[in-house]
């Protein structure tokens, strides 16, 4: 007969002062996550309409060093909180690349205080890339070269499910491209969404991307 050694750990044995400090930035990341979407500062919505949802009315900050897309429409319509409308520029984008793309959104946690969660894909020339892309913006600043653009079309016949009522002016073109873009946007929806070297940092304080 053997007995087991005294000083040998037993199988299947936890060491939960260990687990503790590894879960413990996770746990603060999803936390931070969980309080972002539950009061709606980010944005989880992957319906193309651009009248999916009632949205937080807060403002998420993005940039990049070059937006270059395909099948581009704009017209000026409106969004909803529970308490306010907000007048928006709505823009779509059937195929759009994103090169250095930055996401961030400023909350106010608990005891922390003002928390930045910053979101950044698409470099080393491997752009972000989104299907029917479509951003509500309010504020939008780079350099914009779009090709065989019209201006003054009805919004409502656009081709790209927006749902824009009839009479709203509108523009549309064939390519756009926006170099050191800086946006302000309360809503942001996609048929599909590829971050190429995805990096999600939170820290303490407001940091935004610009």
């Amino acid at each position: 007969m053997t007995f087991p050694d005294p000083g040998a750990r037993p199988a299947g044995h936890t060491r939960w002062k260990r687990l503790g400090l590894v879960m413990v930035p996770t746990l603060l990341v999803s936390a931070v996550l969980l309080a972002a979407i539950g009061t709606g500062t980010l944005p989880v919505s992957l319906a193309v309409s651009a009248q999916s949802m009632v949205i937080s009315g807060q403002n998420l900050k993005i940039s990049a060093d070059r937006l270059q897309g395909t099948g581009f429409t704009q017209y000026v319509g409106m969004d909803r909180s529970k308490t306010k409308a907000y007048p928006e520029a709505i823009a779509g984008i059937d195929s759009a690349d994103l090169y250095n793309l930055c996401q961030s959104m400023v909350i106010r946690l608990p005891v922390v205080g003002e928390t930045t969660l910053r979101i950044s894909a698409g470099g080393g020339g491997k752009p972000a890339h989104a299907d029917h892309l479509v951003v509500h913006t309010d504020d939008l600043g780079g350099d914009a070269v779009f090709r065989n653009i019209t201006i003054g079309q009805d919004a409502s016949t656009f081709n790209d499910g927006s749902g824009a009522l009839a009479g709203v002016f509108g523009q549309r073109a064939d390519t756009v491209r926006i170099d050191h873009l800086r946006q302000s946007t309360r809503e942001v929806t996609a048929a599909t969404f590829r971050l190429t070297g995805l990096h999600l940092s939170v820290k303490a304080g407001a940091k935004p991307c610009y």
